[in-house]
């Protein structure tokens, strides 16, 4: 196939660099000519390093090398153009220009895709004469190495077009996902899950930076805390999308933004790239601050709250016992006893006013099962900080004498951080199935590929279960009567019909 990049930009040289590779006639070219110049100095570079690494023989390399034809014109003629991708700037009047003029220029055969990562597809195809013939084609930055591509159609294109883009796209080895023209598209929607519920958390100071990207990391197995992940993104990026795709959900509670970004973006804490952001960079940027050593009694004996049926609890009494630790299996504590409570989607507060317990030797404790050697321990105003220092402790201790645990203290909050988290990137993913936005099976293979998660949100859902996950959301909602904690129609439906959430389930369409 021959293929037309016009932008060569960081986004352009990749897509070339991509397409080249994978034996298409790639023709590169930018309003600027010394931008095209420097591309292809940049993608020989990156195939030199291929073949040194050995990823790539010399003859392939040599040969995609000759595959890319620089153009000094990027409207010039091109009969023999079967796909023209477009990955110039944000701006829906820039893109809008480069069509129409590559319209006059190319046979009305030549499909037309755009790279826009925020702009509705729709909206630059209806400034086409013909929109039947553009489509998106999301790429991700660095496009070699991020395997993962959305092909969005927008309203108006024909039929046939996604899915020959789906073949291009895996014939060059990438996966391809095809979304609804929709804000965010899919994978930046789905990301939001994370980062606007870990800013939901930081407004409430229920943990600082550091703290919430310890938990999401060593308890839920993310390659990236979300606020580490901001400032690789950049704030002012990430802020934006935020807001674009809040917006164009019409402001849906479950994506409402924080309050705390703008006052940061307008100061120019934006991350890595200015030197600060939630935390600083640079040779002279001061190293992170070591966590406390853990400290404390772990002989005390400790009183679990929940009955036989709390899956929680009993798994914490059963993991307490195999450390050393004395469980009093009594209907009360004694005296002398911490008292954990295994909270879902409830606080130690409340367990607190509900049972009677001691509110200066009551801590919660988060069920989920680590992904790494950390627990976490919710405080409350009224606790004992020695009570707490021992809490710690005890909750540190490994069986067998194992490496101990690393042991997070945080504010009371329903749910305690990592199920916040967990619950709010579920929800996100289940609010883009319903819509039928995306398919389960897309939703997982792009939030695996695109943002590194350990797992698809939806297979990640059924790790805890259907009944369980809204039995969570249900509990948030009840604890905070915040509208963000609304189980979605995907979670209850599959609960009550025993599905699981990766499942599609049957539609009307099945039926006729």
């Amino acid at each position: 196939m021959r293929i037309r990049i016009v932008g060569a930009g960081a986004m352009g040289r990749g897509i070339a660099q991509w397409a080249a590779t994978a034996g298409h006639t790639v023709e590169l070219c930018d309003v600027r000519t010394e931008a095209v110049t420097a591309a292809l100095d940049f993608v020989r570079s990156m195939l030199d390093r291929a073949v040194q690494k050995g990823r790539l023989s010399a003859e392939d390399g040599a040969a995609a090398l000759e595959r890319l034809v620089p153009l000094d014109d990027p409207w010039a003629d091109g009969p023999d153009v079967e796909l023209v991708i477009e990955a110039v700037r944000e701006d829906l009047g820039t893109k809008a220009e480069v069509f129409g003029r590559l319209e006059k220029a190319l046979p009305a055969s030549a499909v037309f895709a755009t790279n826009t990562s925020s702009l509705s597809v729709t909206r630059i195809a209806a400034t086409l004469e013909d929109p039947t013939r553009l489509a998106g084609l999301h790429f991700f930055n660095p496009v070699p190495l991020m395997k993962i591509v959305e092909v969005v159609p927008g309203a108006a294109t024909r039929p046939e077009i996604p899915p020959a883009l789906t073949a291009l796209v895996e014939g060059c080895g990438h996966r391809a996902v095809t979304v609804a023209d929709t804000p965010g598209f899919l994978v930046n929607h789905a990301g939001r899950g994370l980062v606007t519920e870990a800013l939901a958390l930081l407004e409430e100071s229920v943990a600082d930076p550091a703290g919430i990207d310890r938990i999401a990391r060593d308890v839920l197995g993310l390659r990236m805390g979300p606020f580490e992940l901001m400032d690789l993104t950049g704030l002012d990026v990430t802020a934006a999308v935020i807001d674009s795709i809040w917006e164009g959900f019409r402001y849906a509670d479950r994506l409402r933004p924080s309050y705390l970004t703008p006052n940061r973006v307008a100061a120019g804490l934006h991350g890595r790239k200015t030197g600060r952001g939630w935390f600083a960079y640079g040779a002279d940027a001061p190293a992170a601050a070591a966590e406390p050593p853990v400290t404390g009694n772990a002989d005390r004996p400790v009183h679990v709250v929940g009955d036989a049926a709390d899956p929680g609890a009993a798994a914490l009494r059963e993991t307490l016992s195999a450390a050393g630790t004395a469980v009093e299996r009594g209907a009360g504590p004694s005296a002398d006893a911490l008292v954990l409570v295994p909270v879902w989607g409830t606080t130690v507060a409340a367990a607190v006013a509900a049972h009677g317990l001691p509110a200066r030797r009551t801590f919660g404790v988060d069920p989920l099962p680590p992904a790494g050697r950390r627990r976490v321990l919710a405080v409350t105003a009224a606790a004992d900080p020695a009570a707490a220092h021992d809490a710690r402790a005890v909750l540190a201790r490994a069986a067998d004498g194992g490496e101990p645990y690393a042991v997070s203290v945080v504010r009371d909050t329903a749910g305690s951080v990592a199920q916040r988290l967990l619950a709010s990137i579920v929800s996100v993913a289940a609010s883009i199935a319903e819509r039928s936005l995306a398919t389960p099976a897309d939703i997982d293979l792009a939030v695996t590929t695109g943002l590194g998660y350990p797992v698809g949100p939806l297979a990640w859902g059924d790790r805890v279960g259907a009944g369980r996950m809204l039995e969570l959301q249900r509990a948030l909602l009840t604890t905070t009567g915040d509208p963000r904690h609304r189980p979605s129609r995907w979670v209850t439906e599959r609960a009550q019909l025993g599905l699981a959430l990766t499942d599609p389930g049957t539609s009307p369409g099945d039926c006729l």
